[in-house]
């Protein structure tokens, strides 16, 4: 893909990073190694840009493995200087040069909250299908809750027989829009289904019995009862009434076990 068409497919997408310093953990998948390698040495003869090195650093590794390197040394410069890696330097040149690249998901234990949100389900069935055979039971708790944050997934167990039967599970699945991987495990076929969620968008929460205005006024609730001012009146019919509950209170009512409340009492 030429350099141009790369371009447009990124203006397409919406995934365009004009500057290094507009990087973050969503962008940075959408760019390849020499791609952060030329944004980074444009930007930093930029005033202050030593502030953001580590933090952007920080993002880079993500989703590219970052290593730090002496250009002097020949051994390390052979190493990072072929085309897998890609280098850029720090603005102090004490601090040496960096060499990144792409870091692969070979594994299905290379998956991360992060990167499994960046990978088709294609992709994810083909790591699966790579995890010795054994199916979606086969995979750790953890390496299901990964993936399961960034994909919808079901699966079935059915009769070779009747695993492709017109109408069934599998067709309806893929009609669905899901991508589907087939296990074989003896004369029965387990199912996996994988469908990639969409993008969830976080929203804010505002209580609606609290107001505040601009001047930190004191909150007042309208339905409260003002002072009345007939209040020394009521004193007396006041002072009845305390005479009268205490009067009737007695010492059992004063203790009472958890269980009479209604709340379980575990053994």
């Amino acid at each position: 893909m030429s350099e141009s068409t790369n371009n447009t497919e990124e203006k397409r997408t919406g995934f365009s990073v004009e500057s290094i310093l507009d990087l973050n953990s969503n962008n940075v998948w959408t760019l390849n190694e020499f791609q952060i390698a030329e944004l980074w040495e444009a930007e930093k003869a930029e005033e202050d840009f030593s502030l953001s090195e580590d933090k952007l650093l920080n993002i880079i590794r993500l989703a590219f493995d970052v290593v730090h390197y002496n250009p002097d040394d020949e051994r390390e410069m052979a190493r990072y200087g072929g085309g897998d890696w890609a280098q850029f330097s720090h603005c102090k040149p004490e601090r040496g040069f960096v060499a990144i690249r792409r870091r692969t998901i070979s594994r299905i234990t290379d998956l991360s909250y992060e990167n499994v949100k960046h990978i088709s389900a294609a992709t994810l069935l083909e790591l699966i299908d790579r995890n010795f055979g054994g199916g979606w039971d086969s995979i750790s708790l953890q390496i299901k809750d990964i993936i399961e944050s960034g994909f919808d997934i079901s699966t079935t167990q059915l009769p070779a027989s009747r695993i492709h039967a017109p109408g069934g599970t599998v067709e309806r699945k893929v009609q669905q829009g899901f991508d589907v991987l087939e296990i074989a495990k003896g004369t029965w076929i387990e199912a996996i289904f994988a469908k990639k969620k969409d993008p969830v968008e976080k929203l804010r929460f505002e209580s609606p019995f609290y107001k505040h205005d601009d001047e930190d006024a004191d909150l007042v609730d309208e339905d409260e009862d003002l002072p009345d001012e007939n209040d020394d009146e009521d004193d007396d019919t006041e002072e009845e009434s305390d005479e009268t509950f205490y009067s009737s209170y007695s010492e059992e009512a004063a203790v009472k076990n958890e269980d009479e409340e209604g709340f379980p009492i575990e053994e």
